[in-house]
């Protein structure tokens, strides 16, 4: 017993951390399977690397905030014939994260714009990259209070961060002057340097109305479009169609 806990010390000193929490179990196993030096080391390898994989989702999945568990599988293609499964399975090669394009889903409330941009944002996780999802009211109010603190290149340094920024339901709400300058200094910083998945009710002609400013709608507009996959999301509301039919 003396020799198996200085063994997991030492795995503990190595930073194995799982393999030295679960070493008897493993030793257990090898020798009822009677596994070969070499086979026993690749089990203790693949243990390790598994439960490191595990808890990095786990901390990306909590760091990523988002508001619920909208996995792909369960989104409805029979309902929104806009979009194809085709589609949107040719994104999670993640090539659009790769390669810092953007993904813009348009169309109006309950089409399933959030539905897609969470369980893309669920897949990209999984595949190891980071994510921040924060609605578009949220984000402005993130980073008017960081701009009145002094500290909003500090802020857009810290979104930078991630790999993919969500902003959702940009569109609902007009938006100060202060708001539409400090959007744009974000859209700025990111621009060709990391992805975002936005979600919106208004299509880009239409961007001046919440912005009440084409002199700013125009340059976010162009740097979000320029490398990106747009999807326009048509048919009326699914939360609507279940709601009418219960």
């Amino acid at each position: 017993m003396r020799r198996l806990e200085q063994t997991q010390a030492q795995y503990r000193s190595l930073r194995l951390y799982a393999t030295a929490k679960q070493l008897a179990q493993l030793l257990s196993q090898a020798e009822a399977n009677e596994l070969s030096h070499l086979d026993f080391a690749g089990q203790i390898a693949q243990h390790e690397l598994g439960e490191r994989t595990r808890s990095r989702i786990i901390r990306h999945l909590k760091q990523a905030q988002l508001p619920a568990h909208k996995l792909l599988e369960a989104f409805d293609y029979r309902h929104q014939t806009t979009i194809t499964k085709r589609q949107v399975n040719a994104l999670l090669d993640f090539g659009f994260i790769d390669q810092r394009q953007n993904l813009i889903f348009i169309g109006q409330p309950g089409v399933g714009k959030t539905h897609l941009a969470i369980g893309i944002a669920l897949k990209a996780i999984e595949a190891g990259y980071k994510v921040l999802f924060r609605t578009a009211l949220a984000l402005v109010q993130d980073l008017e209070l960081a701009e009145m603190k002094g500290e909003l290149k500090k802020r857009l340094s810290q979104l930078a961060k991630y790999d993919v920024l969500v902003i959702d339901e940009l569109g609902y709400l007009p938006m100060t002057k202060q708001s539409r300058y400090n959007l744009f200094q974000l859209i700025n910083s990111l621009y060709e340097y990391r992805s975002i998945i936005l979600t919106t009710n208004k299509d880009f002609t239409n961007w001046g109305e919440f912005f009440h400013d084409d002199a700013v709608a125009v340059p976010i507009i162009d740097r979000v479009i320029h490398h990106s996959h747009i999807f326009m999301l048509g048919g009326e509301s699914y939360r609507l169609k279940q709601k009418t039919t219960t």
